[in-house]
């Protein structure tokens, strides 16, 4: 019976240890082992009957396996954020938000049409208010239709024009009440000096069909496919995660180099 247990031990924890997809594997082709029926009833009542009576080693198997997903997903984080190169941290100049010569810089990826964006802006305008070393840089992939894809046309076009008022701009636009399309972004920048007869060459110009793509690019290299998502360091920070959040990841960066210390 020891021998049975032994290997009970054995099958349970390659059992919960296994990939989804090897599980499914075996669950479609049980591999052959060298267990006799009778061993092979035992050990399924063993581990049946572990299961039963100790319940919580389900609970530490999750917590085992959160983990160690967490740490995959980690990896695979930094290892995309440093494929996708300099490109990333990078933006015009005179349109990073907060400090330009920011010790940490704070990507964010969003959609002028994403609620939680709107909310979000709250939390980067709270962010650089408090902490004056901080640079954010705005990446804008309309995921959201057509009308998102004409607002990020005549911002970007704008950027272009005028990227002192870039960030002015940026808020308002965001802020605004309604769906925010190209009629209402060219109102916004109407309201900055800048009018629709400048900006139209702009909208359809290489440099804004590049910024776009640009952005969409890394977005997917990321596997960022919702706003807002964010970018410290070598990690991905997708939702609105909240100005704690961001703080804390910050102060991580600035203590060990790292979003995760």
């Amino acid at each position: 019976m020891t021998k049975i247990k032994l290997l009970a031990a054995a099958v349970l924890a390659i059992a919960f240890s296994a990939p989804a997809s090897a599980q499914q594997t075996m669950t479609a082709k049980p591999a052959q082992t060298a267990f006799g029926e009778a061993e092979s009833r035992a050990i399924e009542e063993i581990v049946h009957d572990y299961l039963v009576t100790n319940p919580e080693v389900l609970l530490e198997v999750m917590d085992a396996l959160e983990t160690k997903r967490s740490a995959q997903q980690l990896a695979s984080q930094k290892k995309a954020i440093t494929d996708t190169g300099p490109a990333l941290f990078e933006t015009p100049e005179g349109t990073a938000l907060g400090n330009p010569d920011g010790d940490v810089t704070v990507v964010e990826f969003f959609d002028y049409n994403c609620s939680f964006c709107k909310r979000a802006m709250a939390d980067m305008d709270a962010l650089v208010e408090k902490d004056p070393n901080v640079r954010f840089v705005l990446k804008e992939i309309p995921v959201l239709g057509p009308q998102s894809l004409e607002a990020a046309t005549v911002s970007l076009a704008f950027r272009e024009l005028a990227p002192e008022k870039y960030a002015a701009f940026h808020r308002e636009l965001l802020a605004g009440r309604g769906v925010a399309d190209e009629v209402k972004a060219l109102t916004v920048a109407e309201g900055f000096g800048i009018s629709e007869e400048q900006l139209r060459p702009a909208m359809g110009s290489a440099a804004v069909k590049a910024a776009l793509q640009e952005a969409d690019r890394l977005a997917s290299s990321l596997a960022i496919n919702g706003t807002p998502s964010y970018v410290i360091a070598d990690k991905v920070l997708p939702g609105a995660v909240g100005v704690a959040d961001l703080t804390a990841t910050i102060a991580n960066v600035r203590k060990c180099g790292s979003a995760n210390c």
